[in-house]
């Protein structure tokens, strides 16, 4: 009896110190952790600004982007890269190279997607068409009819992407073109409401494809203080649903951190930008609880 007495005692304990080796983190699950990288208006600004710049001195430049990016990604292999366009025009590398240069560097970087800004057609739609080959990286554009041009089928409403088990449905926006670009540039391009067709992505992408984030690439501007009642990323936000980060691009606009806008469901959406020349990279980090809750935070950083 002894005996028997002494090994269910043994047992027990073996049984309680295997259960206390279980900490609560053991318990726990962690956190999946995505992060997104964004730059707008790099305008063909390979090369850093000379050190006696009366603004950006010894700001910008690929290749300190270039670094910045990789050290993000080892720090989270869940990144992802993004550009709001405006990639084309605004240095002696665009006239020389069309383009060519530019998104040669994006494809070394790895950038996953852009959009298409207005001066991304400074060299004509066929331009735009020709580098195409030169970009490892999609384009998408949701209310930019490019049916009867040369860029039909090759740039989609939307692209999604799955970091560690999360779905990421990511659109793009493009500003209306006439009065900006000639028409003899973007040729039988048809410019469409953004808000409606974001209407229609949002619920796409929510619905349809079951997506736990979703993200705007826009370049529409931050706002406009002539018209205040214009199409833009702000406006945009207060007027749609379902968008979680609206990045944006166009204005030029240099914003420390994302603004935090009340969406048409009285949620909250993040809209940024990073001004422009590829002086500062955007971040944001986005967090999901085991039921995909999400919380971010985000920030601009200097290159």
């Amino acid at each position: 009896m002894e005996r028997r007495k002494f090994i269910q005692q043994t047992a027990a304990a073996a049984s309680l110190t295997a259960i206390g080796g279980l900490t609560l983190p053991s318990f726990t699950k962690k956190k999946k952790h995505i992060t997104i990288l964004h730059t707008n208006d790099t305008h063909s600004h390979v090369e850093p600004f000379e050190a006696s710049h009366y603004k950006y001195a010894n700001k910008g430049g690929v290749a300190r982007r270039a670094n910045l990016v990789e050290n993000v990604r080892k720090e989270n292999p869940n990144t992802l890269l993004l550009d709001a366009g405006d990639i084309f025009q605004g240095t002696p590398y665009f006239n020389y190279f069309g383009g060519e240069l530019e998104f040669k560097l994006m494809s070394m970087l790895k950038y996953d997607l852009a959009t298409i800004g207005n001066h991304d057609f400074d060299n004509s739609i066929e331009g735009l068409y020709k580098q195409l080959p030169n970009a490892n990286f999609n384009f998408v554009s949701a209310n930019y009819d490019f049916k009867n041009t040369v860029l039909d089928t090759h740039v989609k409403p939307y692209q999604l992407f799955i970091k560690d088990g999360i779905k990421i449905g990511v659109f793009g926006l493009g500003i209306k073109l006439e009065g900006l670009v000639s028409p003899k540039m973007y040729k039988e391009t048809k410019y469409e409401d953004p808000i409606g067709v974001s209407q229609d992505m949002s619920r796409i992408l929510k619905e349809e494809e079951q997506c736990d984030l979703i993200i705007c690439l826009s370049h529409l501007g931050y706002y406009s203080k002539r018209n205040p009642t214009a199409v833009c990323d702000l406006n945009l936000a207060k007027a749609t649903k379902n968008i979680d980060l609206i990045i944006g691009g166009h204005s030029h606009t240099f914003l420390p951190k994302p603004t935090v806008v009340r969406n048409i469901d009285n949620q909250n959406m993040l809209v940024n930008q990073v001004g422009c020349y590829g002086i500062n990279v955007g971040r944001i980090d986005f967090y999901f609880d085991e039921e995909n809750n999400i919380t971010s935070k985000g920030r601009s950083i200097i290159v």
